[in-house]
């Protein structure tokens, strides 16, 4: 079999993606509109007062100065100091306040995308990178903030600013005006296309940066590092991510660059034109023309490199709102995935849970069209306090089975019951309250055994905790530890063993108290000693609960009231351990497997 390179090329960005609805994106400022109000009356005022100065100078250029009124001349030059003082002071408050929003509508966005990403089912995040999901959340939202916190401030000044300074220019001379704004629907034209070339190169870089980010998480965690040099491929790993980031430095520089000529055009005119007004200006007064005042000529020379700051400024704000566009795109894509799995709008209450499960009928597909179902006409009942064990070959739909109880995926046929109750009809918080789940894979949090297994109840005392760790067995083993039950885990656990990590989130699942107990696989990954070990933990914790036991190992499930054999998602045979040995049938046939792997079923 030829080996393959490892690549995370993104695909390639669609030429047919739907714009996006701009009345959205000024959806998100609405719940701060009267903040906004006052920025735009503060933004007024400063248009209003910067346009005055020019026409001061040209009272002092012409008036003050050339009769020699020293009393006007000085007001006047106090007034433009004052003009000045007065702009800086409106400009550092709206910057203020317009941060503020910013930064608010970034928080609501994050706050949104996470609420979305925990609502979603456990299919949305089997089939997505962890990196990519990261991605949109830090990359995506974190590259909005000069689009949200500043980006429409500059929009409402700059354009605030050109239409006072037009007005104003307007007034001194209507024919220097004409020529000055001859050139703008040139540039409009200019922005708008390298606005859509920026928008489209954005796309891809920040698919780009979704593809590095998973490629770090995955193969810089704790079990990619471990995978990578166990295998040999750490340089392997090296070199592909080097190729991707070559490919991000391209699309840097072609965002960095991309239209920057025809802005730079753009900045050489508006530079010349003051030229262009003392030409224009001396050929009116050579041919006869009304003759222009050296105050008002170079008052509106003024107006005019006034107008140049906010003209350009406001081109460029046009330039990264196409650009931000791209990204307020990603982010609608996650607030607009369809939820899976949501909870009932009049949720049955239940008052006390007794624990009795129901699979009636059960049918479930993770794909619609795979060609036979993962389940198909499940029926099974788990009485209240009972245990029932789940067994079967792999891929037989044991821990599917299982994982129907909490509602990590809904049925597609059937239904499961929780004391008579469709669990679709129950809340989440109900349903969390009643099931609780140990699987194969335990996950801890990188901080202290005491906030890992508080998770579970954070109003839990200390002696509750204590108490839970005692009844898995792990008690003695943290307190030996030098900082307790302080002890950070590290990354995912790997400070402890994974018989260690198993008891912890048993203790975890003890702290919840819940009447209704599924353990998938909890101990198939332990040797035989740390197996009997956590075993006891777990005989301890399932006292008096509803158990449901996803087993391989048949040695952990000869004492179940009941045993369930699943064979291609149907139940094939259903008894005690020492019925089904008798009958002879798959489970016999999996006994005598367990055997000669040498962890026998029976004694």
């Amino acid at each position: 079999m030829r080996p393959e390179r490892i690549s995370w090329t993104p695909p390639p960005a669609s030429p047919d993606q739907p714009p996006v609805d701009l009345r959205r994106i000024l959806r998100l400022f609405v719940p701060y509109r009267g903040r906004l109000a006052l920025v735009a009356l503060l933004v007024g005022a400063s248009a209003l007062v910067s346009v005055a100065s020019p026409f001061l100078l040209r009272e002092i250029l012409d008036t003050a100065i050339p009769e020699g009124r020293t009393g006007l001349l000085g007001l006047l030059a106090l007034g433009m100091i004052a003009i000045a003082v007065l702009t800086a002071v409106l400009g550092v408050l709206q910057t203020r306040i317009s941060t503020t929003v910013g930064q608010r509508v970034m928080h609501d966005l994050r706050t949104s995308v996470y609420a979305r990403l925990q609502r979603m089912s456990l299919a949305f995040f089997t089939r997505t990178r962890t990196g990519e999901v990261q991605s949109r959340i830090a990359h995506d939202i974190g590259g909005m903030q000069s689009t949200v916190t500043s980006t429409a401030t500059s929009l409402v000044s700059n354009l605030t600013a050109v239409v006072a300074t037009v007005v104003a220019m307007l007034a001194l001379d209507w024919r220097l005006t004409v020529v000055s704004l001859l050139m703008l629907p040139v540039f409009v034209r200019i922005s708008r296309r390298v606005g859509r070339e920026r928008e489209r190169i954005t796309t891809r870089r920040q698919k780009q940066l979704a593809v590095m980010a998973a490629t770090v998480t995955e193969s810089l965690s704790v079990s990619g590092i471990l995978l990578g040099r166990t295998m040999g491929r750490s340089d392997s790993l090296t070199r592909s991510f080097a190729e991707e980031s070559e490919r991000l430095v391209e699309l840097e520089i072609r965002a960095g660059t991309a239209g920057r000529w025809r802005m730079a055009v753009i900045g050489i005119v508006m530079t010349a034109m003051p030229a262009l007004l003392y030409w224009s200006a001396g050929l009116a007064l050579q041919h006869g023309g009304t003759p222009v005042s050296l105050g008002t000529l170079v008052a509106f020379v003024t107006l005019q490199q006034g107008l140049f700051r906010p003209t350009v400024s406001l081109l460029t704000t046009f330039v990264e709102l196409r650009t931000s566009l791209a990204l307020f795109r990603r982010i609608f894509e996650y607030l607009d995935l369809p939820v899976d799995i949501t909870e009932p709008a009049e949720p049955v209450p239940l008052e006390r849970v007794r624990g009795e499960i129901r699979f009636e009928e059960v049918s479930f597909a993770y794909d619609p069209e795979q060609p036979r179902p993962t389940l198909d006409g499940v029926g099974i009942t788990v009485r209240a306090g009972a245990s029932l064990a789940v067994v079967g070959a792999t891929g037989s739909g044991k821990s599917t089975l299982g994982h129907l109880v909490p509602r990590l995926y809904d049925v597609t046929g059937g239904r499961v019951t929780l004391d008579g109750v469709d669990v679709r009809e129950l809340s989440f918080e109900t349903l969390a309250r009643a099931v609780g789940v140990v699987s194969q894979e335990t996950y801890l949090f990188h901080a202290s055994v005491a906030d890992n297994l508080r998770f579970a109840r954070p109003e839990a005392t200390d002696e509750e905790i204590v108490a839970a760790a005692r009844t898995a067995q792990i008690h003695d083993h943290i307190a030996a530890l030098p900082d307790g039950y302080d002890t950070l885990v590290g990354e995912r656990g790997h400070r402890f063993s994974g018989g260690e990590k198993q008891r912890l989130a048993l203790a975890r699942t003890i702290l919840r108290d819940p009447p209704v107990l599924v353990l998938d696989e909890a101990t198939s990954a332990l040797d035989t000693r740390t197996e009997h070990a956590v075993q006891q933990a777990i005989d301890a914790l399932a006292a008096g609960r509803t158990t449901i036991t996803i087993a391989h190992r048949l040695s952990t499930v000869r004492e179940a009231d009941e045993i369930v054999v699943l064979d291609g998602g149907r139940v094939v045979e259903r008894g005690t351990h020492p019925e089904l040995v008798a009958l002879g049938g798959r489970y016999e046939a999996l006994v005598r497997g367990d055997e000669r792997a040498g962890t026998p079923a029976s004694s």
